[in-house]
């Protein structure tokens, strides 16, 4: 990259990270579903063994009553119909939890980045789980004491890659307009979503996601503010004849989510092309910034490119202590990467990849940007 190709590129300057209080333990949740199942033994067999290998060992929830006991659980299988929380039940948990999650992780990123509040030009807020009026976009401006002039641009229910798609709807402002600084936040709430179902998808979609938060700032790269990754161009692609097999619809009880298993073997079929053309002939990146929408997907990708187990590490390292976290997770699986690579001198070439409803791939190319030797130091996440 030349030094006019540095000056006109977008960079993302900051990022940050939060996740609710709550803890939930695959093992504890596993056998109070077992328990919950009890009078249906195929699904609770089903159900231990997918717990078991997919790849989750912790994840967190706004919702306290997930880890409470069978008996008083509204969320778990042959609940009182009258007992499980509804949607706008749901939607009230949402408001309350999202807006403080949403502004720990903007606050940490701000922060990373060295950028103030006035700073910023554009607000992309991100969410799939819950939705209010007046939204998280205003909550944030009135908090964060932003201009309420600055640009906002909400992108809801786009499913898992919208982080991304946040990411690379930035890139291009920030390319276009030399001044524009853009905070993203993303939140996701997934666990409100839980099913009192005991049929194999609503068991499945149970099974590894989470709740969290995760915020970025992205500016022009070349200057002498801080860049964590410095970004390329990317694109976005419905892969062909996928539309049915993720499926994410309003229900009386939230959201009710169909995900095929059929997704791993289609990446598989379909995502090659797709990232030859990102590359544009080039060699394949050293960073590999996987969403982990599930085990499975991770593992297609691996199998694909004969990527390493270093290589997935980050991915599969968020799900497993975090679950899917839709939207918010590649920020995750990024700020995972950079404390990785803090210690490292040289630049590094990567690529992130995200994959949503339609189905939907995010792809975009990215380079590593090591700190200076006086900002080698540990960005601390900590639990909200």
């Amino acid at each position: 990259m030349n030094q006019l190709e540095a000056n006109t590129g977008a960079s993302i300057m900051g990022i940050g990270t939060a996740w609710p209080a709550h803890r939930i333990e695959q093992k504890d949740v596993s056998a109070r579903l077992a328990q919950a199942l009890e009078h249906e033994p195929d699904a609770r067999r089903w159900a231990k063994r997918i717990f078991n290998q997919c790849g989750v060992e912790t994840r967190y929830t706004c919702e306290p009553n997930l880890l409470e006991p069978v008996d008083s659980c509204r969320y778990l299988p042959f609940t009182n119909a009258d007992e499980v929380p509804t949607t706008s039940e749901r939607m009230g948990k949402y408001k309350a939890a999202a807006v403080p999650l949403g502004l720990a992780a903007a606050g940490q990123a701000l922060q990373d980045a060295d950028v103030t509040s006035s700073e910023l030009t554009h607000l992309i807020t991100v969410s799939c789980t819950g939705q209010f009026l007046p939204g998280l976009d205003v909550r944030l401006i009135q908090q964060l004491e932003l201009s309420p002039q600055i640009n906002r641009i909400p992108l809801v229910f786009q499913g898992c890659a919208a982080g991304l798609k946040a990411i690379q709807l930035a890139n291009s402002i920030v390319t276009t307009e030399k001044k524009a600084t853009v905070l993203i936040v993303c939140v996701e709430l997934c666990t409100l979503h839980f099913q009192p179902s005991a049929k194999r998808d609503d068991l499945y979609a149970a099974s590894f996601f989470g709740d969290g938060a995760s915020a970025c700032v992205i500016g022009a790269s070349g200057t002498d503010r801080n860049e964590c990754f410095r970004l390329g161009r990317g694109h976005s692609t419905l892969l062909p004849d996928c539309a049915e097999e993720m499926i994410w619809e309003v229900g009386n009880t939230g959201f009710d989510l169909y995900l095929s298993p059929q997704i791993p073997k289609l990446l598989g079929l379909h995502l090659g092309p797709e990232v030859e053309r990102l590359l544009e002939g080039s060699g394949l990146p050293e960073i590999w910034a996987i969403h982990p929408g599930g085990r499975g997907i991770v593992d297609a990708v691996q199998k694909l490119y004969q990527l390493t187990d270093d290589q997935v590490s980050y991915s599969r390292n968020i799900l497993r202590d975090y679950g899917n976290l839709s939207s918010v997770t590649i920020l995750f699986v990024l700020q995972a990467i950079r404390e990785d690579y803090r210690q490292k001198e040289e630049h590094s070439s990567g690529i992130a990849l995200a994959f949503g409803p339609g189905l939907t791939a995010e792809l975009l190319p990215f380079t590593y940007i090591p700190a200076p030797i006086a900002n080698r130091t540990p960005v601390n996440h900590g639990i909200q």
